[in-house]
């Protein structure tokens, strides 16, 4: 085929840090906070703003906190899995990478005995009827290394005995979400809104904090860790009091994603921009038989994370991305290093369909080069 003509305007379709919102421009965000301390009071304003309209865009239930902590989406995990296991028996699920990790965490560090392991290869979901919600249930809602998600929250008990926490971090924003059955939130900043690293989203329900409040861990924690002070929650924390010092120009950052959310017609408007991004790469995929959706099942497709296998031996993979870098249309898609060899591309709400449509006859190009 001949080489095309038409480049994506932004060729960053990286899983994280993920694309900027359309017509992003640092020069104008709001920048009042930038030299001032996090604990004064513009500081603390802007914070708790941070928390308070993730909760409102968001439709958080009554009694939800949002809360901001360290170390991204992974510190916000850790911090649960160290604060709130041991109480019960712990339910793990994991078909990826991400989820892979916080088994071993929990087995190998926590060092916790009543574990059960559901797990599942690349492609697949493990069997969710077999979850038992006696215990805690520990998942990621979509697996960003695999691009296999939960369909929905129809096998979450609604009465459950144990909690479930939910590592959602290239979920929320993009998929829906159904709250009442989450009982932990985890994400960070850089996927759907592609805001800055390095901070972390926790998102509470009633039933979490009294797990925090009625239980004390048997193992010391970090003081980044704590979120109690006196068997109460830090609520503090809840409100833009942080227990460390954030960056406040990641702050004005990810406000400015907050506001652009809302301009684009809040969580319906940036689900159905991912959507239609995942829509242009299963129409390319149907028209093309070398290339193939990592997902097994249509309903488990991720509209973010967008992993593909093609008829390539790894090294011809691994060409074609650089071939495509060099041409500058589209940067960081090789997939995950614990992945099977294969492409990645990132499609959440801050990515233009238009830019997706232009990089699919790139990708077939490519093929057609690396293949020959």
């Amino acid at each position: 085929m001949s080489r095309p003509t038409r480049k994506p305007q932004i060729p960053n379709f990286s899983s994280g840090p993920c694309a900027k919102r359309p017509g992003y421009d640092v020069a104008r965000l709001d920048l009042s906070a930038l030299g001032r301390s996090h604990r004064s009071s513009l500081g603390k304003q802007l914070l708790g703003a941070a928390c308070s309209e993730t909760a409102r865009i968001l439709g958080l239930p009554a009694g939800y906190r949002v809360g901001i902590v360290p170390a991204s989406d992974t510190g916000a995990v850790e911090m649960v899995l160290w604060s709130m296991l041991g109480a019960r028996g712990v339910d793990m699920l994991a078909w990826e990478s991400f989820g892979a990790g916080w088994v071993t965490d929990v087995v190998k560090q926590l060092k916790l005995k009543d574990v059960t392991r559901h797990e599942a290869d690349y492609g697949e979901l493990p069997d969710l009827n077999k979850v038992n919600f006696d215990h805690d249930v520990v998942f990621t809602w979509n697996g960003t290394t695999s691009g296999v998600r939960v369909p929905d929250g129809d096998w979450i008990a609604d009465d459950r005995a144990g909690l479930t926490i939910c590592d959602a971090t290239s979920a929320v924003f993009a998929m829906e979400l159904p709250w009442h059955k989450l009982d932990v939130v985890t994400y960070s900043w850089q996927k759907v809104l592609g805001g800055e690293g390095a901070h972390g989203m926790l998102i509470l329900s009633p039933r979490a904090v009294e797990r925090l409040e009625s239980y004390s861990p048997p193992w010391p924690l970090p003081k980044i860790f704590r979120m109690t002070s006196g068997g109460k929650l830090s609520e503090g924390i809840f409100q833009g009091d942080t227990i460390n010092t954030p960056s406040m120009l990641c702050v004005a950052d990810y406000l400015d994603a907050l506001a652009w959310c809302e301009r684009v017609g809040g969580v319906p408007g940036t689900i159905a921009r991912s959507t239609a991004n995942l829509k242009a790469i299963e129409d390319f995929v149907a028209a093309h038989p070398w290339i193939s959706f990592l997902a097994r099942r249509p309903e488990t497709r991720s509209n973010t994370s967008v992993c593909l296998s093609l008829d390539l031996p790894a090294e011809q993979v691994k060409a074609l991305v650089k071939l495509l870098e060099k041409e500058g249309v589209a940067y960081d898609i090789g997939s995950y290093k614990d992945a099977p060899p294969g492409i990645r591309i990132w499609c959440g709400a801050t990515v233009e369909t238009a830019d997706v449509q232009a990089l699919l006859p790139w990708l077939a190009w490519a093929y057609e080069q690396v293949k020959a």
